[in-house]
């Protein structure tokens, strides 16, 4: 009977230590001695699984708040681009050996995900999310990592604990509709993108759950649906995101890529036009507008193609070879969109030799500009290279217009080659 009292005792005294040592808690535990950096923190996460437009703001005034504050530099390396990114990720890998262990974790998960080391940040998070099980933060990254994976089941368990956690913030059922999509499940998708736009404010424009709706709807080879649902978005972005000083062009430029790759030639000409016209008066800088200029002249020159003007056409194509050229060293990195545009025209010319050498020096890494290339091979009758470009393409699990434009062909292209 002592021994039971005894055993009792020290189990009881065990709890205790793990639960004073953080053990046993249930979420993140943030290091920081700033009342002003927790508050903009919990602000800035809402923002994000909001589709707050505030979030950047937020996640600076955080870091303002404790510049030695971890999960304040996680949360600005969230706002950058890979380069200018890469020194919060420094900053909050050399901080994490003062924060607490679940932030170690947490912040060790972030910088595999930044480097795309997949099967580490994986292991880093299921790991954080038995330890924490009721951190919607946790959830939402575990999630997050699965979807980049592939493991589409799992990553929906993941964001669907996050909607147990707090089923008030929409951006877990916009995920959620992401891998219905991947799943080919295209009126589940929408359903979810659906309850997303119900819970935000009637003028937000949260891009994830409109563009869904428009790629189940380019999947499913419905143009029209798809372009109502582009012209709602512009609408709402035309009521706020356009006043923050970014011209509504790329909206123009989706609805003529639409148009574009479904034969609507007259119509892709006109929005392409139209949509450079918002540019010039634009609050952007003037490297921006030569960009979009550029961009138009690219719409317009594909546009030509498929109309058959492959002379006109081409002259286009001459003239952005120009502007890169005289751009420098700055145009440089315009170089695989000249080939890409180069070997739309040619291949719609029928010279699929030369497209194929122009093609293959794109950027291969989009889907859209493989299915091209493999549109080559299959007219060269080269089977084996376009497969491979094809399943490559299947494989892909960003979604995004370039995959929802290509991944119907590329399975047509496969199917094709499988009953031969």
């Amino acid at each position: 009977m002592i021994g039971s009292k005894t055993t009792l005792r020290f189990l009881a005294l065990t709890v205790m230590l793990l639960a004073t040592a953080g053990f046993a808690q249930k979420k993140l535990t943030l290091t920081t001695n700033s009342p002003e950096a927790k508050e903009n923190f919990a602000l800035a996460i809402r923002s994000l699984e909001s589709f707050g437009q505030d979030f950047g703001q937020l996640a600076r005034k955080t870091l303002a708040a404790d510049s030695n504050f971890a999960m304040a530099h996680m949360l600005v390396a969230a706002t950058l681009p890979p380069q200018p990114r890469q020194k919060h990720i420094d900053k909050f890998t050399a901080l994490a050996a003062n924060a607490s262990q679940g932030e170690q974790i947490y912040l060790q998960g972030m910088a595999h995900f930044y480097k795309n080391e997949d099967d580490k940040a994986l292991e880093a998070f299921k790991q954080l999310s038995q330890m924490l099980p009721e951190d919607r933060m946790v959830c939402m990254m575990l999630g997050n990592v699965q979807r980049r994976k592939g493991n589409l089941t799992e990553a929906i368990a993941a964001f669907e604990a996050a909607n147990k956690i707090d089923a008030s913030l929409p951006r877990a059922a916009s995920f959620i509709g992401d891998c219905y999509l991947l799943q080919e499940k295209y009126d589940k998708a929408r359903a979810s993108y659906k309850q997303v736009v119900g819970k935000v404010d009637p003028d937000a424009s949260p891009f994830g759950p409109f563009f869904g709706q428009i790629w189940a709807d380019l999947y499913e080879g419905k143009p029209d649906p798809a372009l109502k649902t582009l012209d709602e978005y512009m609408e709402r972005y035309n009521r706020n995101g356009a006043a923050q000083g970014f011209p509504p062009v790329w909206l123009w430029n989706h609805k003529a890529r639409i148009n574009l790759e479904f034969g609507r030639l007259n119509e892709a000409l006109r929005c392409y036009e139209i949509g450079y016209k918002s540019v010039p008066p634009s609050q952007i800088d003037s490297t921006q507008k030569i960009i979009w200029l550029g961009r138009m002249h690219h719409g317009r020159a594909r546009t030509l193609a498929k109309m058959g003007k492959h002379d006109e056409a081409w002259k286009i194509v001459e003239q952005v070879k120009k502007m890169i050229e005289d751009g420098g060293k700055e145009g440089e990195q315009f170089w695989p969109s000249y080939h890409y545009l180069a070997g739309y025209v040619v291949l719609e010319k029928g010279d699929y030799p030369a497209a194929i050498e122009h093609l293959k020096q794109t950027d291969l890494t989009d889907p859209f500009h493989k299915v091209l290339l493999a549109r080559a091979y299959v007219k060269t009758g080269d089977k084996a290279q376009a497969v491979k470009l094809c399943e490559e393409i299947v494989k892909f699990t960003t979604n995004n217009i370039e995959r929802a434009l290509s991944y119907p062909e590329a399975k047509k292209i496969l199917a094709a080659y499988a009953s031969n």
